[in-house]
């Protein structure tokens, strides 16, 4: 998902209809969550951004009607933070996370802090690196420091920073990938990841060897398909209806999602942006409650 510099983030803090706190208890079932897939799951709002454009209190009363609690921002939509937040009190949605610009991160890693906090996000993202045409090393490089500086920032406010994959970090470098090297030089005290499915997929990786390479770097995932006959390629860019209905595309949903759970990915996200995306949510949630691994 790439974010314009625009969007602003919000979030909000409810364990089921309760106000969330650190002393809440085991967290209630979830959308989508069955025998073998535990989750928790939610749902990256930004797969509705045309409704939440339009009429952001009857998305966010559509987005529970589907049956989630959680879901991970991208925007408040011209509202501002407070009362984005108490609309996701009224329809009982908790804010575990949200994407914020990587020029941001780079300039006012303190200011991304302090919103996150204020907003009570346990983790703060990036979803895309500027870059020209190829993404090469001086780019990854300085991501790299930008994410190890903020990471650290962040942290110190109690906030979680990660980075969401795109598909074009996986450039060959040394034997390996860019990738690799982002991994090898980010410091996991400071810097976590969210695997992107579909953005494994696309530029020919594998998300089950990923997982099990790197494991516990990776705390959050976006739950996302991809459509038999996609072009895959390291662009990071591909038509949003290339995104499937989870359990209707090409991906190994029985092996990606045991070797998350076996790894402890800790956050789960549906990300649909396709123009079906309302179409393919009950079809999603159904397959990952059926899944069997």
């Amino acid at each position: 998902m790439y974010l314009p510099k625009w969007l602003s983030l919000s979030g909000a803090a409810l364990c089921g209809a309760v106000l969330f706190t650190s002393g809440c208890a085991k967290m209630p079932r979830t959308a989508g969550t069955g025998a073998s897939f535990k989750g928790p799951l939610g749902l990256q709002l930004y797969s509705l951004r045309g409704e939440m454009m339009k009429d952001v209190p009857a998305t966010l009363a559509k987005v529970r009607g589907f049956g989630f609690r959680y879901v991970e921002l991208a925007g408040t939509y011209n509202m501002t933070a407070p009362d984005f937040l108490a609309l996701l009190a009224k329809h009982e949605l908790k804010a575990v996370s949200g994407h914020f610009n990587f020029d941001m991160y780079r300039t006012n890693a303190a200011g991304v802090a302090a919103q996150a906090k204020a907003l009570g996000l346990q983790y703060a993202g990036c979803a895309w690196i500027p870059h020209q045409v190829e993404f090469d090393e001086a780019e990854a490089r300085t991501a790299i420091a930008v994410f190890n500086a903020a990471g650290k920032v962040l942290a110190d406010h109690g906030i979680k920073f990660f980075y969401h994959t795109h598909g074009y970090e996986f450039q060959p470098h040394q034997g390996g990938t860019l990738f690799d090297l982002m991994m090898a030089e980010t410091d996991p005290r400071w810097v976590r990841y969210q695997m992107d499915t579909f953005w494994i997929v696309h530029p020919n990786q594998d998300p089950v060897a990923l997982l099990h390479k790197y494991g516990k770097r990776f705390e959050l995932m976006h739950v996302k398909d991809m459509k038999a006959g996609t072009e895959r390629n390291l662009t990071g860019k591909s038509n949003v209806n290339n995104d499937a209905e989870v359990g209707k595309g090409i991906l190994n949903w029985p092996g990606i999602l045991e070797a998350a759970q076996r790894v402890g990915v800790k956050w789960y996200f549906i990300e649909d942006e396709s123009d079906d995306v309302a179409q393919h949510l009950p079809g999603s949630i159904k397959f990952l409650e059926s899944v069997k691994f």
